[in-house]
């Protein structure tokens, strides 16, 4: 007879010999409990295992409670009802791409209610974990819990923030049936990955609207949840789920002064890369660099340089020209004006009027500014990052995205905060404003 246990982020294992599982490199001899270990994510494979071998197996691991019925009253579209289809042939492991604005929390939702099982939603911010909560009291009748934002309370139907689910997981590991991962990309982080490796839960959910990440750590997400196993686009949805949209893409030059300031910076940063043979081909090489700057001092003033490059080409005096004319078009429009600096944010701010959020502004301010956004009673906001993920952003038709990171990702989010369906039926319109002749430049080339 084999005993499956779960311990502190790990199954354990009694009464198995070495032969009974031979082969299962994860499986591990422990002399301390005169036992054998696996990591807890392993459970469902370890268990299938045991069975398929014809060992008699105890099964001890999860001690979930009861949910009761959970059912749910939504009607999933066509394309959600089969990325649910798709999860479920996958054996309830898996990730669905979709864009912002289709409804992932809808089929996280049906998940749950198919399953009936005690259920951990992990979300990246406060903001997400307020909407989860609010959605899952709307649908279930049932209390839900909370992990994170000044609260502790763990029931059937919880959900934790990444922050507070990593700290709790060897600790509630067996207590649920199915993991839903919202933002999946974040439990690419080295930390965050502990909470799928300690939790025994055999059904994995992940939710994104851009699973690859140019580190490769999608990589571990697809071992500890599940690869994509349904994905559309925003261009598949356009027209009847999401908002037709356009992209106009609007080159500016730098100033004569701009331009010199940029090439020296971007010089020092190239000269470097070349005289030490060194090829940038993606997110990991530039890691690679980063760490060599904590010992190499021409390392860290490249990098320095390319900063500084950075901020001139992002900032350019006549991005803001263009923002000007782009808001004296769009006056009757809802418009979100996206930086990637915080002091441009209150340049704008104070320039146009416009209410800013940064990650300096508080949670109720912010709050407050979207509220009035919501209502009309203002028509545009500037922000840096905050509003990429993470946060309800009310229905806006025109987006500007002034400066970035370049990654696919932080374009696919901000262009999804426009798509949700107009009453009105009408198109949505991304502005992208960059700098002629520069990485800027480049790097919108390659995405289109």
């Amino acid at each position: 007879m084999v005993t499956l246990r779960y311990d502190e982020g790990t199954i354990r294992v009694d009464g198995a010999d070495g032969e009974a599982l031979d082969g299962l490199s994860f499986v591990e001899v422990d002399e301390r409990s005169k036992s054998r270990r696996a990591p807890a994510f392993r459970y469902p494979f370890l268990l299938s295992t045991c069975h398929n071998r014809g060992l008699a197996v105890e099964d001890r691991v999860l001690d979930t409670p009861d949910v009761g019925d959970l059912s749910t009253t939504y009607e999933l579209r066509s394309y959600q009802q089969e990325a649910l289809d798709a999860w479920r042939e996958a054996n309830d492991r898996g990730t669905l791409e979709l864009p912002t604005g289709s409804g992932k929390t809808v089929v996280a939702i049906a998940a749950m209610a198919a399953l009936d099982t005690a259920t951990l939603v992990v979300v990246p911010t406060i903001d997400l974990l307020e909407q989860w909560r609010g959605e899952l009291r709307a649908e279930f009748d049932c209390p839900i819990g909370q992990l994170g934002g000044g609260e502790q309370r763990v029931e059937a139907i919880t959900v934790g923030t990444y922050d507070s689910a990593y700290l709790r997981a060897d600790e509630l590991g067996d207590r649920f049936g199915l993991l839903v991962f919202d933002e999946v990309h974040h439990l690419g982080g080295e930390g965050y990955r502990d909470i799928a490796r300690l939790m025994a839960a055999p059904a994995r959910l992940g939710l994104t609207a851009t699973f690859e990440r140019p580190d490769g750590a999608h990589e571990a997400i697809e071992e500890l949840v599940g690869s994509v196993v349904y994905r559309r686009s925003a261009d598949d949805l356009a027209g009847e789920h999401l908002a037709d949209y356009d992209i106009r893409r609007i080159e500016v030059e730098l100033t004569a002064a701009e331009r010199e300031r940029y090439e020296e910076h971007q010089g020092i940063f190239t000269d470097y890369l070349k005289e030490s043979n060194i090829q940038l081909r993606s997110g990991s090489d530039y890691q690679e660099l980063v760490k060599r700057s904590g010992t190499d001092p021409r390392a860290r003033e490249a990098l320095l340089a390319k900063q500084r490059a950075r901020e001139v080409m992002m900032n350019a005096d006549r991005k803001v020209e263009r923002l000007a004319d782009i808001l004296e078009r769009h006056r009757e429009d809802r418009v979100i004006v996206f930086t990637a600096f915080t002091d441009l944010v209150y340049d704008l701010a104070e320039r146009f009027l416009i209410p800013p959020i940064t990650n300096e502004t508080g949670a109720e301010e912010r709050r407050e500014i979207l509220e009035r956004f919501r209502r009309g009673e203002y028509s545009r906001v500037v922000a840096a990052n905050v509003l990429d993920e993470g946060v309800d952003v009310p229905d806006a038709n025109v987006a500007v995205v002034l400066s970035g990171s370049g990654s696919e990702r932080e374009f696919t989010q901000r262009l999804g905060r426009i798509l949700r369906p107009k009453d009105d039926g009408g198109r949505a319109l991304l502005y992208e404003v960059v700098t002629s002749e520069t990485a800027e430049e480049r790097v919108s080339r390659r995405r289109r």
